[in-house]
């Protein structure tokens, strides 16, 4: 196996997210790929997605400090946003 095999892709590399972040997925560290499983589970557990366009999330009291203090965000936006909260 080569180093470049073992090595973790972006995806799979585990960061540790803000206390903003943590409050919705939780405080171990994570990949990206659960910290966006996560995300959605909680998006949509919490009907947050606006019903008229589906790539929009509504931010509630708990996502609008990660999402920069926006009301809402599209999917790809969020993205972006947490890369902010993942060190």
């Amino acid at each position: 196996m080569t180093d470049a095999a073992k090595k973790p892709n972006g995806l799979q590399k585990v960061l540790q997210p803000s206390a903003d972040l943590a409050g919705v997925v939780g405080s171990a560290p994570l990949s990206r790929g659960d910290v966006v499983s996560k995300m959605w589970a909680y998006i949509k557990s919490n009907n947050l997605q606006n019903p008229a366009n589906k790539r929009e999330i509504i931010a509630d009291a708990k996502l609008r400090p990660i999402f920069g203090g926006k009301d809402k965000v599209d999917m790809f936006e969020m993205n972006k946003h947490l890369a902010n909260h993942l060190k």
